[in-house]
């Protein structure tokens, strides 16, 4: 699947946000957010025209795709089996995401972004219930434990002692010397620390 390669900041400034797609960087004045919050290009220089009804659906969308890292269909997949469940699709939506390996790798703190989790899990260097696992899409479930590989733990020491401080979602246990994270309890979606309308999402997909 293609995915964007371009500037991370860029997007963090055209969604007007902090999406914190760059790890440590993200909470340090070298974030670009804090020199320059205008949507990047000349053209953002100029007066903005009123925002339409579309446009806010469209943000709001490609904001969540930019925070989880998501192409357009894999995206659309993920709202596609939302709607399907029972509850509200939104929810669902959000939990769905929340049980993405490579969101529990980087919510876990054993990583500093989650491009970083997807690379370190497409490098080998995870196991899921003991069992070796390089899909960063594979969803974890309720009880399940993801740890970094006994055989693995000195490539990565560093990047999970950088992390080891950060707070974890209350649905997540941490074990920092063991390198170990298990999902207790279904994901809170009260506990994203981000602004997600999840409303316009689903209006979006419904035109």
């Amino acid at each position: 699947m293609g995915r964007d390669a371009g500037p991370k900041c860029k997007r963090c400034r055209r969604e007007g946000e902090k999406l914190f797609l760059k790890g440590e960087r993200c909470y340090t004045r070298s974030c670009a957010m804090s020199r320059r919050k205008g949507p990047p290009g000349e053209g953002s220089k100029k007066r903005r025209p009123r925002r339409s009804q579309y446009l806010l659906h469209l943000r709001a969308k490609q904001k969540v795709r930019r925070i989880y890292g998501l192409g357009e269909r894999q995206f659309r997949n993920y709202v596609d089996q939302a709607k399907r469940r029972k509850g509200v699709t939104g929810e669902g939506l959000l939990r769905l995401l929340e049980r993405r390996l490579d969101n529990i790798v980087y919510r876990g703190g054993l990583a500093s972004s989650r491009s970083q989790a997807r690379q370190m899990i497409t490098h080998g260097h995870f196991e899921m219930n003991g069992r070796g696992i390089n899909v960063p899409s594979a969803l974890v479930r309720e009880g399940d434990r993801v740890a970094v590989k006994a055989n693995r733990r000195d490539k990565v020491k560093g990047i999970v002692e950088a992390n080891q401080d950060r707070d974890i979602p209350n649905w997540m246990e941490r074990n920092a010397e063991g390198m170990l994270v298990q999902v207790i309890a279904p994901p809170d979606v009260e506990q994203l620390g981000q602004t997600i309308e999840t409303n316009l999402i689903v209006e979006f997909y419904s035109r």
